[in-house]
């Protein structure tokens, strides 16, 4: 069965791209056959794995906005890594949360896109930084969540509201949405402020906390300038292997998870 992971958290700048593309190619590289689908009009997944935005003929926003025999595999591009592929994004995407407004069962198109796709072991969806219909979209068609959280002062602020959605959803709409855990982010193991984020958010969260914690670096803010994901650009990087070890738990969690 295929699983359909998304990446969320409706604050800007606290790594959810970046975990996104860089969990899809770890997964890719660990011989899981991946899917990165890219619903941020910003399109940074899609730029952040060498593809080109302005070269694109047919993205997720087509995808959403199509009839019932639009064909995906046209839409589905390779990557440098095998097993990883893409469903690209643009900025046309901003159109959708308009178009999208007077549809039946709006909620429900990228559910309606993702079912047609075939032989995936993962799924992975980078969300918008809102809480808007496209969003609402990647909730609905998601069976789990991972919530990214930056180690700085205002980490756990608009986490409570993203919460709150989570459960209007889950109640409404998607009743077997669940959050797979929270992945701690820019961590700067010199400064009490970062260790004090982590002290809380582990108290506050628990068993919901990836132990995998994702230290600030340079090399990670490089990376998606050169269109590479981490074990790409530089694998011995610190970076690199702490989203290996992070991929490690993902992959243990839903196997666990799958054995009942």
């Amino acid at each position: 069965m295929t699983k359909i992971l998304a990446i969320a958290n409706q604050k800007g700048g606290v790594g959810k791209t970046t975990t996104a593309i860089n969990l899809s190619a770890c997964l890719a590289a660990s011989k899981k056959k991946t899917l990165l689908v890219d619903m941020d009009p910003q399109g940074n997944a899609t730029s952040g794995l060498g593809i080109q935005k302005s070269s694109l003929k047919t993205t997720i926003y087509d995808c959403l906005l199509s009839t019932d025999n639009f064909d995906l595999n046209g839409v589905i591009l390779p990557t440098e890594i095998a097993e990883l592929f893409l469903i690209p994004s643009n900025i046309d995407l901003i159109g959708a949360q308009v178009e999208l407004v007077s549809l039946p069962k709006r909620e429900f198109k990228l559910a309606e896109t993702l079912s047609k796709t075939q032989n995936f072991d993962f799924i992975i969806v980078d969300a918008p930084p809102s809480l808007g219909l496209l969003t609402v979209n990647v909730l609905c068609a998601a069976h789990s969540l991972i919530i990214p959280i930056q180690c700085e002062y205002y980490a756990l602020e608009g986490l409570g509201l993203l919460i709150s959605t989570i459960n209007k959803v889950r109640k409404t709409l998607n009743p077997k949405l669940f959050v797979e855990g929270i992945l701690l982010t820019m961590y700067d193991p010199r400064t009490n402020l970062s260790n004090e984020v982590v002290r809380q958010i582990k108290e506050k969260f628990q068993h919901l906390v990836f132990e995998t914690i994702i230290h600030r670096s340079v090399k990670i803010s490089e990376s998606p300038g050169f269109g590479k994901p981490m074990i790409l650009y530089d694998f011995k990087s610190l970076g690199s292997q702490q989203y290996i070890k992070f991929c490690e738990e993902v992959i243990k969690k839903n196997e666990k998870a799958s054995l009942g």
